[in-house]
């Protein structure tokens, strides 16, 4: 296996802005966790399946042909799905699905076989606990409910009072569910991204790559 960057964290705390971008930094691959439970999603809707059919949803899961590209593009199936992935009603499906363990189970395989092939920078909720507990560097990317709340409106255009609630029902699904809850693990490293800009917050994490990674590899 590869180099193994884990970046975890609650909704809106800047997780895949800062993944994204120390990839291109280091020269690895960035791997989106969460839009591949967006894939699955849309691929459901599509279908006008339920999002909580565990059995329809693993083989979903199981059948999709999920690529991720180097610039941030997603396609599904041959697809590019980049767009349509971040609809609303998909995000919402998005969050059912992710609680279906057999779904989880199926995409960590998946994440897994990626990691394996290549030095990664993977963002999600259970990456450092679940996926990849053996990631050299594990981070748990955090922010004030306040500012999550901000980051999201801005970036989705949305209602702040909508998406204030929308994030906090994802928090409460992402950790109360059985399967893989969002945790930080213990070996985690705590980032508050609160009042930082994204470079603070790069360089911060850059500097914990630096001291955590002994093998002689250089990093920009």
């Amino acid at each position: 296996m590869g180099i193994v960057i884990a970046i975890d964290g609650p909704a809106g705390a800047g997780k895949s802005t800062i993944a994204r971008g120390l990839a291109q930094r280091l020269g690895f691959t960035y791997i989106d966790s969460g839009a591949m439970y967006r894939a699955v999603a849309l691929w459901a809707l599509r279908e006008n399946l339920d999002p909580s059919d565990s059995h329809r949803m693993e083989q979903l899961a199981r059948a999709a042909e999920i690529r991720l590209e180097a610039g941030g593009g997603v396609s599904l199936n041959g697809e590019d799905v980049t767009q349509a992935i971040r609809e609303t009603a998909v995000s919402v499906a998005a969050s059912v699905v992710a609680a279906v363990a057999s779904v989880r189970r199926a995409l960590v395989e998946k994440q897994r076989a990626i990691g394996a092939q290549s030095n990664v920078v993977m963002e999600g909720r259970d990456i450092g606990s679940v996926v990849f507990p053996a990631a050299n560097v594990k981070i748990f990317l955090d922010a004030d409910p306040a500012e999550r709340v901000r980051r999201r409106a801005q970036e989705t255009a949305a209602d702040p009072a909508r998406v204030s609630g929308e994030i906090e029902d994802r928090d409460r699904r992402d950790r109360a569910r059985s399967e893989s809850p969002l945790t930080q693990a213990p070996d985690a490293v705590y980032l508050d991204s609160t009042g930082l800009s994204i470079e603070q917050v790069e360089e911060a994490i850059l500097r914990i790559v630096r001291a955590r990674i002994t093998n002689g590899k250089e990093f920009r």
